[in-house]
């Protein structure tokens, strides 16, 4: 097990590890509002355990610890490092708030999250860039809901521009459209260094720390049991092992008062384990992408999207010229055959049965099967995908594109087949549960931290 440095001066994770299971003070435990006699009976190790160690999660410690600079917070990474997934692998987009539900979590949290992202990577010296993007209609069909998506904008706060052809071309050139909105306060940032910074601030982030089983006891705490893995990452991102933990290692129980599940692709498990129905399944999808040839790379300034489908969470194939340079064609969505399946021979036989088994999966796949066997098609043909890409970008060819990294999305699918559309956040006896939290996240991540902390420390300070 590894652990990132506490700033505030207390012992590295490494020494207190072997403090896990003393006693500790009975009157932190009594300042909680707990009883005399469960305040003797209970030995925290921490007061707030957080597992998973992307976005959300170092941003609910940072947030934490920031309301309340004594709370002692531990944050439980499976990985060998944080950020490993949906935080680490994603198109480094600071998104706008124009494409969600006014009034909604998502709309709130991303207008705000955009700014102070800024903020926050202009003040610790991490790359990033305010570029604005153009959101672009090729067909007649699409102007409704351009036009829409321009209302929308407008009750979200965020200003936007309308551009006919002309306008398109003074900002890219090379890309073909009849409208556009031009958003001026979309970004980009290095998120990976981002996560690198919160975790800093964190408390405590052990990694290589596996959660296999959570006990909730009303009026007390939570028992987390965990089983460690070395450093090497043989259990992690590469697919292996059986997802949840029973794969060896050494085991540790830690107590605290309050967990957060800020799991990802595994938050629905976690609340299980916890003894929470989280009401959802998460289906993970992998979003492909492609990069254009160095030679080809100059047909995009900065950041080019379509006019998506409304009835489907994800933007479509986009074009994004990012902080390093390199163009990113992408993503498209197929279903993944394994929770990190980051490509199609990644397949966890446990995985793909629990969500074939799932009855909300067929329901959605008979919504939406006609989005899906396209996006297939693009998976499985790079011309195909190249086709995508021509619409904005007619000059591309199929050899400008080339092989990128794919993301997986953690899609929260309810029983009737509807894809949760809004960040889901709800709460157990001594929980927090984060249970959709795909895109905008990572730019909300910081409006989101301080939700979550402020729910789980109106429930520190409530009587028992």
């Amino acid at each position: 097990m590894t652990a990132a440095r506490d700033d505030g001066g207390r012992r590295p994770a490494t020494e207190r590890a072997h403090a896990v299971g003393r006693a500790r003070s009975s009157g932190r435990a009594r300042s909680s509002g707990l009883s005399h006699a469960s305040a003797r009976a209970v030995a925290y190790d921490c007061e707030v355990v957080v597992v998973g160690g992307g976005l959300v999660g170092l941003a609910t410690a940072h947030a934490l610890r920031a309301a309340r600079p004594g709370v002692e917070v531990m944050v439980l990474e499976k990985e060998p490092a944080p950020a490993r997934h949906q935080s680490g692998r994603n198109s480094g987009v600071i998104h706008s708030g124009v494409y969600y539900r006014p009034g909604s979590l998502k709309a709130r949290f991303a207008v705000r999250g955009a700014a102070r992202m800024v903020a926050f990577c202009a003040e610790h010296g991490i790359p990033h860039a305010v570029t604005g993007k153009l959101i672009v209609a090729t067909e007649e069909r699409e102007l409704p809901r351009l036009r829409e998506l321009a209302r929308r904008a407008g009750r979200n706060g965020v200003p936007v521009t309308e551009l006919g052809p002309d306008g398109i071309a003074e900002y890219e050139p090379h890309v073909r459209g009849i409208a556009a909105l031009r958003v001026e306060t979309t970004g980009l940032a290095d998120f990976p260094a981002v996560a690198r910074r919160l975790a800093a601030s964190a408390g405590e982030v052990w990694c290589g720390a596996r959660v296999v089983a959570v006990q909730q006891r009303p009026g007390v705490g939570v028992a987390v049991k965990l089983v460690e893995h070395g450093a090497d990452g043989a259990d992690g991102a590469d697919g292996k092992g059986d997802g949840n933990g029973a794969d060896g290692g050494r085991g540790r129980v830690l107590r605290a008062r309050m967990l957060v599940n800020a799991a990802g692709l595994h938050a629905d498990r976690v609340a299980r384990l916890a003894g929470d129905e989280p009401g959802v399944r998460i289906v993970p999808f992998r979003g492909e992408f492609h990069r254009l040839r160095p030679e080809a790379a100059p047909l995009v300034r900065g950041l080019v999207y379509p006019v998506p489908d409304p009835a489907f969470p994800f933007l479509g194939v986009h074009l994004t010229a990012g902080l390093d340079g390199e163009v990113h064609l992408g993503p498209n969505a197929v279903l993944a055959l394994a929770r990190e399946g980051y490509d199609w021979r990644t397949v966890r036989p446990a995985d793909a049965a629990a969500t074939l088994a799932y009855p909300g999966v067929w329901r959605m796949a008979r919504r939406h099967w006609r989005a899906g066997a396209l996006e297939l098609r693009r998976s499985l043909s790079r011309r195909a995908f190249a086709t995508a890409v021509r619409r904005l970008l007619p000059e591309a060819d199929d050899a400008d594109l080339l092989p990128a990294p794919a993301g997986v999305r953690a899609q929260a699918v309810l029983p009737d087949g509807t894809l949760a559309d809004d960040f889901r956040i709800t709460e157990g006896p001594h929980a927090v549960h984060v249970l959709n939290a795909p895109s905008p996240a990572a730019t909300a991540c910081l409006p989101i931290g301080e939700e979550i902390a402020a729910r789980v420390l109106r429930r520190l300070d409530s009587p028992a």
